[in-house]
């Protein structure tokens, strides 16, 4: 079968490094390369014929794991995805606004260490994150817009990549066990078509430590995967979902592709592909994309 082998790097040297060393490990695993194909600074496509894209995955892996360099490994047909499902905290943007809120409520250490837990998968995502609210009761509605004008930042690429992507006709949703006051705004800000939180209750002037029902965790993740695919009368094969916490596994597992950015290693054992070094940019280059197709301000 035809696989496309993506690798990333810092730079243009870095990649044809990669790809010297990716090219005898391939040979070795009975995979036949062909010419790179040059996508941008630092990225660099590969077509592969392989009996099979685990193979191809893991030879690329085990001979590249010393250098800064992520690597997709996936079917050369379809890679262009018609729908974007993304995380939004310490995905889409740098932080966990829940801790930043915590930091105004004065229990950012207790709070930090649930959320740790609960993306590493120790903890119940729903009760940790009832149990995290509670922690924020009497917390001044003027303390969320201060949090966000303050602590809330895209993380590189993330509008380039979405952006890029809505532009070549996909649907992008921004999916998030956070709260939909941050998702609004995040979603306007890197230009996702749409998104889905949790909400907040207040009494009109700070909260009042509780959330609405149905909590948004992981399952309704994967739930908002399908609906929005069937809606659309997009295949699965045909979706990318990305994140880096416990609670965005099943979106992570159904998706045609599935990608681990800066994740817990629960998620990136489970990814198809992993970004640890590069920009959000490199979901694009996973799709084929050349840099002179990205959609940038």
């Amino acid at each position: 079968m035809q696989i496309a082998l993506t690798l990333v790097g810092p730079d243009s040297d870095a990649a044809l490094q990669a790809v010297a060393l990716v090219t005898p490990a391939l040979a070795g695993a009975h995979a036949r390369v062909k010419e790179p194909r040059i996508l941008g600074d630092g990225a660099v496509d590969l077509l592969v014929e392989a009996e099979a894209v685990g193979l191809v995955r893991a030879a690329a892996e085990a001979s590249l794991a010393h250098l800064p360099v992520d690597i997709c490994a996936q079917p050369w047909n379809g890679r262009r995805k018609r729908l974007l499902i993304a995380d939004m905290d310490s995905t889409i943007i740098g932080c966990e606004c829940i801790d930043e809120l915590a930091d105004f409520a004065g229990v950012k250490e207790q709070v930090s260490a649930i959320t740790e837990r609960a993306m590493q998968g120790e903890l119940d995502f729903e009760a940790a994150l009832r149990e995290r609210v509670a922690m924020l009761k009497g917390l001044p509605l003027s303390a969320l817009q201060q949090a966000y004008d303050e602590r809330v930042r895209l993380n590189p690429g993330a509008r380039t990549l979405v952006r890029t992507m809505a532009t070549h006709g996909a649907r992008c949703a921004l999916v998030s066990g956070g709260f939909t006051f941050f998702t609004s705004r995040v979603a306007q800000a890197a230009g996702f078509h749409l998104d889905r939180a949790n909400i907040l209750h207040d009494d009109g002037h700070g909260l009042t430590g509780t959330v609405g029902e149905p909590i948004l965790g992981r399952e309704a993740k994967l739930a908002s995967l399908k609906d929005l695919s069937q809606a659309q009368g997009i295949e699965l094969a045909e979706t990318l979902a990305v994140g880096d916490g416990a609670n965005d596994l099943g979106m992570i597992e159904a998706a045609g592709l599935g990608v681990a950015y800066r994740a817990k290693p629960i998620v990136a054992a489970q990814a198809d592909a992993k970004v640890d070094h590069a920009s959000l940019t490199a979901l694009l280059y996973f799709q084929g994309y050349r840099a002179d197709e990205f959609v940038t301000d």
